[in-house]
């Protein structure tokens, strides 16, 4: 016989408490009202039995869906699926939609089926107890192969039970589900250990001593496949269950005896989720409003006095501390930054170690919450003397938002859009936040904030670059609506910069923001816009060279209230060049839209076409493109003041040689031109036209050859669009006497060049008498 253990140690995992519901047929409504109680009573989650063979339930994943769209926060799950009547490679769809759609609320109960005559009669296989227990083993792999959407190819297994040819895997879950088992018998229990994120039985079929005994099995298992046992989360349902008897048993009295006896569950038998299995609302909303905080302050006490090394979640399982690089110590992670950290074996790598164009491998990425997550993240960053780069929403054109075995400091959670005074139009933008929510933000108040051409790019990156979007004839560039900003700088301290404090900061981060600290919140003052008019036109542009001059003019030609974008595509297959100009009018006078548009459908002869009258957010509606590094990682950026015949013939040659797979050009002038050169560290204020081309890696080289031959035509260049690192760039993206500003300023604020991947000046050196130029150079700490 095994030795037992009198008392299991508490496994650390914070209180999951809520709700089992019966999904009955004969009152629907009731179901969902108590799901939506559990909510509203501030518990976690409401799960549901699924027993499908039963004619008085709902069908439970049909109701899952419909209760995740009428809640905001609480998790759902089934207690637990069915697994013989849900094939697990529609399950793994089923579940990963609901996720999705949840934005990442879906847990999944699993068992291995009961009532085989009343699964066979559906249809199901009639398993014994034992093959039930094997095609549940191997579901779970079917599962996590289909959600693991990273992996190269088709998903291919073959097993007793079930048979997956060639499975196309996908969608990816919006967080990783927990697979919760229910598990009695040792076969299960070893499972539950060897895959399972936690262990879902029910008390009345449960009580102590099967308690030790079967979390005894569970934590050998795991250990044997070389987890900590930890890892598992152990969760239990209560059915016999009542408030309105004083003392009658265990669990049946008042909200303090709940307490009283719940509390060894989780300190003594490892318990950290509850769920109460009857439907009394009465019973719900005390569980939620009397229990709960008390069973949390009760056990937040008792772990507070807990000797060292009990109590706590593992920081990193075996397959993530196998997974570290020993370029960094992870053990130096501060402690208000430990669960916000992410290595590279945990499930949430694959999600934050790219941006959407370029892929990366960083050795930690820190997903910072605040302006304290950000001064402790950059001072830990620092100590580790490896590559920082700093991501906002990570569209990362340029690449440097990540990279390879160094630390990211992600600052996608710090997303919030306030308006401060809609008269004004004063607006405070996380830098986290995406130009698409912005701009979806703004719209009920009648305001907009131009901010380029896509909605899922981050505000950070852009917002200390420049901003070369739809409005920008009208209303300028972004960077030109900055008021004021917080960051942190090099030493991390936080400030306040604006034209009343550190001037010269604040001259500095609009243009060249990323080469002096972390921008932790923007303040910029939006402008009226409701609806624009918005047209694409798709035209053959085979006469490439005599396309862009006639576009060009018709830009430089039009009123300002006219912002175009083109993008050009190579022939394929002997066909022609083709291009689309899309045409925003920044008014809603469809009148004279029509008027200023119309112009443009002689540019070349147009293949398609489609206008219409918008409200603004939407033509920059953030898609919300997961990131894969699926772009062109090769972009050559410049500025141009016309687009002359010279300049045009040479595009053309490159569109038709097959080298470039992209061109774009963007108009500028108008309000952009309207702001003095020497106002901030963009100065390009004389350039009608920003140029893009991109292209794959294996043809950068010819790509380069092409680009070459265009670049005595270009005045400047946009950091942003710009992947070549050569640090003789610098004078095109910041000519003089820009640049040596700018490296003066760089030697006050950031001396040891700490900032230096999103195209780095470098600081003056002290005998170029300039370290002090342009104002005093800041106190040091």
């Amino acid at each position: 016989m095994p030795t037992q253990r009198k008392c299991m140690p508490d496994y650390g995992h914070e209180l999951l408490l809520g709700t089992f519901i019966t999904p009955t047929a004969q009152d629907p409504a009731q179901a969902v009202a108590l799901a939506e109680l559990t909510e509203t009573a501030q518990l976690d989650v409401a799960t549901f039995q699924d027993h499908p063979y039963n004619a008085d339930f709902l069908d439970t994943y049909t109701l899952l869906t419909w209760v995740a769209a009428r809640t905001r926060r609480i998790r759902v799950s089934a207690n637990v699926t069915n697994l013989p009547l849900r094939p697990p490679s529609m399950l793994a769809r089923t579940a990963a939609s609901i996720d999705v759609l949840s934005k990442g609320r879906f847990e999944l109960g699993l068992g291995a089926g009961a009532f085989p005559d009343a699964v066979h009669a559906m249809g199901g296989p009639r398993l014994s107890p034992g093959q039930g227990v094997e095609a549940l083993d191997e579901a779970i792999d079917i599962l996590r192969g289909a959600w693991d959407s990273g992996e190269r190819g088709s998903l291919r297994f073959q097993g007793e039970h079930y048979t997956v040819p060639s499975m196309k895997r996908g969608p990816r879950p919006s967080h990783d589900i927990s697979v919760w088992l229910g598990a009695y018998k040792p076969r299960m229990l070893s499972l539950t250990g060897r895959k399972a994120n936690g262990w879902l039985p029910t008390l009345e079929y449960l009580r102590t001593p099967g308690m030790v005994e079967a979390n005894k099995i569970i934590d050998d298992a795991a250990l044997e496949k070389g987890r900590d046992p930890k890892e598992i989360r152990r969760l239990l349902n209560l059915f016999s269950v009542d408030f309105t008897a004083t003392r009658r048993g265990h669990l049946q009295g008042p909200p303090r005896q709940w307490v009283e006896e719940l509390l060894p569950l989780v300190l003594e038998q490892g318990f950290s989720a509850f769920l109460i299995g009857r439907d009394d609302a009465r019973l719900i909303r005390t569980f939620g409003e009397e229990v709960a905080p008390a069973l949390r302050e009760a056990v937040a006490r008792e772990r507070s006095t807990a000797p060292a090394g009990t109590g706590t979640v593992p920081d990193r399982t075996a397959v993530v501390l196998a997974g570290r690089r020993d370029t960094i110590d992870y053990d130096a992670v501060p402690a208000s930054l430990a669960q916000k950290v992410v290595e590279p074996g945990d499930p949430a790598y694959e999600d934050v170690r790219h941006s959407y164009i370029h892929p990366g491998s960083p050795a930690l990425v820190i997903r910072a919450e605040n302006s304290d997550d950000v001064v402790a993240a950059l001072a830990y960053a620092r100590a580790q003397n490896v590559a920082l780069s700093v991501r906002s929403g990570g569209h990362g054109i340029s690449g440097r938002s990540t990279n390879d075995g160094g630390i990211i400091i992600d600052l996608s959670k710090m997303n919030s859009v306030e308006v401060l005074d809609r008269t004004t139009g004063r607006i405070r933008v996380g830098p986290g936040a995406r130009w698409g929510h912005v701009a979806r933000a703004l719209a009920p108040y009648g305001l907009a904030m131009s901010s380029g051409d896509y909605g899922d790019v981050g505000v950070g990156g852009l917002a200390t670059a420049g901003g070369l979007g739809y409005l920008a004839r009208k209303h300028g560039l972004t960077i030109d609506h900055l008021t004021a900003a917080e960051i942190v700088v090099a030493d991390g301290r936080r400030l306040r910069v604006d034209a009343e404090h550190h001037p010269e900061l604040f001259w500095a981060i609009r243009g060249a923001g990323g080469n002096f600290g972390i921008v932790t919140a923007f303040e910029l003052q939006a402008y009226e816009v409701e609806n624009v008019a918005y047209a694409t036109l798709v035209v053959d542009a085979t006469d490439t060279a005599g396309f862009l001059l006639e576009w060009g003019r018709l830009v430089e030609a039009a009123p300002r209230e006219i912002t175009s974008f083109i993008s050009m595509f190579p022939g394929r297959r002997g066909g022609p060049v083709t291009a689309q100009i899309t045409l925003v009018y920044a008014g809603d006078d469809t009148e004279d839209a029509q008027n200023a548009l119309t112009p443009f459908m002689g540019a070349g002869p147009v293949l398609d076409q489609q206008a219409q009258l918008v409200p603004y957010h939407l033509i920059v509606a953030p898609p919300e493109n997961q990131h894969r590094g699926q772009g062109l990682g090769n972009t050559r950026s410049g500025l141009l003041d016309h687009i002359t015949p010279e300049a045009a013939a040479i595009v053309e040659k490159a569109m038709k040689s097959g080298d470039v797979m992209v061109m774009q050009f963007r108009s500028m002038g108008g309000a952009v031109h309207d702001i003095p050169e020497d106002a901030m560290a963009w100065s390009h204020r004389t350039q009608n036209f920003s140029v893009i081309a991109a292209t794959a890696s294996s043809h950068v080289s010819r790509m380069n050859a092409h680009w070459a031959r265009l670049y005595p035509h270009l005045n400047g260049m946009y950091p942003s669009f710009e992947t070549d690192t050569d640090p003789a760039r610098l004078a095109d993206a910041f000519p003089e006497p820009v640049l040596t500003r700018l490296r003066a300023l760089k030697a006050a604020w950031d001396p040891d060049n700490v900032f230096n991947r999103n195209f780095a000046i470098p600081p003056a050196a002290p005998c170029d008498g300039a370290a002090h130029a342009g104002g005093a150079a800041p106190a040091r700490r």
